[in-house]
């Protein structure tokens, strides 16, 4: 497994992904957005897979103090302005090869467990 979780320190969702992964054994690449925003490109796979206007969290208070909910921006608008702006990203964002997460989503990540261990047993 290939797990990268994009995310904050500070955010609870993040530090619950970290631990179910370092519960299981399972290595993961943490990319603190803070220090490190994420690009276009890792973006777009959430975006890809989710929608715009998923990525984005529009119950952050970034997202409330730039006044973005009377500035009415297009979903693709936003996904622009987090590139920047990363506190407007919905966290933890998880990619493990081609799969992608957002949020607290514990029962997508133990099915991904679950995958690798039978891919094991069985090869």
């Amino acid at each position: 497994m290939n797990i990268q979780i994009f995310g904050f320190h500070d955010c609870q969702d993040t530090r619950k992904a970290q631990r179910f992964f370092a519960e299981r054994r399972i290595a993961v690449h943490f990319v603190d957005l803070d220090e490190r925003p994420a690009s276009k490109g890792e973006l777009r796979r959430f975006a890809e897979r989710f929608g715009p206007a998923a990525v984005v969290d529009k119950e952050s208070a970034p997202y409330v103090a730039m006044g973005l909910r009377v500035a009415l921006d297009s979903p693709q608008r936003l996904l622009e302005r987090a590139l920047t702006a990363p506190r407007l990203l919905r966290t933890p964002l998880i990619r493990n090869g081609a799969k992608v997460t957002i949020g607290h989503t514990p029962e997508e990540w133990q099915a991904w467990v679950d995958a690798e261990k039978c891919k094991r047993s069985t090869g």
